[in-house]
């Protein structure tokens, strides 16, 4: 028996074996140490949130915000409409065909090409032979009246994050240049882009300059003030609620679809732009009502004051 002794594990003393637990237990201390270190320089490294937008101090980057249902509820064309009849430039049947404008246009969510084209023919029609400086009077106080209270504050928000990051906003608007104008001034932004009315001597002629600044035409005059501003597009970020936009939103590094219709929120989805809505409700997520309007689904009430008109009569 004695020769199978080797084959028996041979006892250690208790001296040795606390020495190899020791060594053990040292040796473990010593990788767990590494892995600690190891995982301490990832979190440094690899933050765990993304970078913060926009970058401070960076002046060669902008914002380009869209108007219509990306900063505010609704189109400015309609609004500055219902003021302009308050102060009798046209008749009740025009209203009435603003405010179906305005009813479909925050009923689906979406711009209809028609009704925006005849919004704008029905507007330069109206101002036709007036002087820019009453328009422009005019449409500060139409601003109060129908438009303050329909700025959607969450994008008022991007604006002002961009603002105190030290860059220049600016809004990008089918709507006229002056309206447009107007609400960047009451909003604290730099200016905005819109759509040029033809004026002689500073009267209206009824006719444009050039076309409205619609989808494409956005993204060319965006291109045309980052060369003039001395900008990098890469480095700017966009804001739109439209499809129509997409050409705008694909010019710039930092595209955001904001309150977004079917079609953009699909194409935003599919190349990871960010994405914010600001209305509330199951329906106003799949349609694009304004669910914090109040104001009702025809512009606020308006035709339906034509409608009981109507009916009384």
């Amino acid at each position: 028996m004695a020769a199978l002794g080797w084959l028996t594990p041979r006892r250690r003393s208790a001296t040795a074996r606390s020495v190899l637990a020791g060594e053990a237990a040292a040796e473990a201390a010593r990788k767990s140490s590494q892995t600690i270190e190891a995982l301490e320089a990832q979190e440094v490294t690899a933050p765990a949130v993304e970078p913060e937008f926009p970058v401070a101090g960076d002046e060669r980057a902008a914002a380009f915000f869209d108007l219509d249902n990306t900063v505010m509820q609704g189109a400015a064309i309609f609004h500055f409409g219902r003021g302009l009849y308050k102060r009798k430039f046209f008749q009740r049947r025009e209203l009435a065909r603003f405010a179906w404008q305005q009813a479909w246009f925050r009923l689906a969510g979406v711009e209809d090409p028609e009704h925006m084209q005849d919004a704008r023919e029905s507007a330069l029609s109206i101002v036709q032979g007036h002087r820019v400086s009453e328009l422009m009077s005019i449409g500060e106080e139409i601003y109060d009246e129908y438009m303050a209270d329909r700025i959607w504050p969450g994008t008022r928000a991007l604006a002002q994050a961009h603002l105190d990051a030290g860059q220049k906003v600016w809004l990008v608007t089918a709507a006229p240049v002056e309206t447009a104008t107007i609400i960047a001034r009451r909003l604290g932004l730099t200016g905005a882009l819109g759509t040029v009315a033809e004026s002689v001597d500073g009267v209206y002629t009824g006719k444009l300059v050039g076309e409205p600044l619609h989808g494409p035409a956005k993204a060319e005059a965006v291109r045309a003030l980052a060369a003039a501003e001395g900008l990098v597009l890469s480095r700017c970020a966009a804001y739109s609620d439209s499809h129509n936009d997409i050409p705008m939103l694909s010019l710039v590094g930092h595209p955001y679809a904001i309150n977004p219709d079917t079609k953009l929120r699909k194409h935003a989805r599919q190349r990871d732009w960010r994405l914010r809505d600001y209305r509330t409700g199951r329906k106003a997520a799949k349609v694009g009502i304004p669910a914090a309007a109040g104001v009702g689904a025809l512009a606020g009430g308006t035709a339906a004051a034509v409608a009981l008109h109507r009916r009384r009569r």
